[in-house]
């Protein structure tokens, strides 16, 4: 269980996330996803980061389980928030080609995952959705922006 590293074919890394049931990412797991990420980034070696997942589906986001437990003011959603950064910039901002290999459900900060990567390769069984809309957060919105059209994401949040 956790993030980790494999090589694939020559110059691929596969950083593969598993994280039962759902991949729902615990503060410590956003983290960990970056540094994952990065490091293979800067291998001389690699020449493409493949992000993959264990399991049912590519993400589900945040773990809620994690938030809802949490009574320390908050500081699992400011951890869970700086952490879904990291590893959004360190997929975007990562020195190789990033591909998302998505399966099954993607979800909330799976889409944020998807939409900073440079390429999406998305299985016949790929959902793409952003439940937080329903509890009045916006969530992945600027990263939905990257992989639909302005106003088809305008349709996908207010319906």
């Amino acid at each position: 269980m956790g993030v980790s590293t494999s090589c694939g074919e020559k110059g691929i890394a596969v950083v593969t996330v598993d994280f039962p049931p759902v991949n729902a990412l615990p503060v410590a797991g956003w983290f960990a996803l970056a540094d994952a990420v990065r490091a293979a980034g800067r291998d001389p070696e690699v020449r493409c980061v493949v992000l993959a997942a264990e399991g049912r589906g590519f993400n589900a986001g945040v773990d809620i389980k994690e938030l809802q437990a949490d009574d320390r003011e908050h500081s699992a959603l400011r951890g869970v928030n700086y952490g879904c950064a990291e590893a959004f910039a360190a997929v975007y901002e990562c020195e190789v080609p990033v591909v998302a290999a998505v399966q099954g459900f993607c979800l909330g900060g799976g889409v944020g995952l998807a939409g900073n990567a440079d390429a999406i390769v998305a299985s016949e069984d790929a959902v793409f959705g952003l439940p937080e809309l329903d509890r009045g957060a916006l969530g992945a919105a600027t990263h939905l922006a990257r992989l639909v059209p302005q106003h088809l994401m305008r349709a996908l949040y207010y319906t």
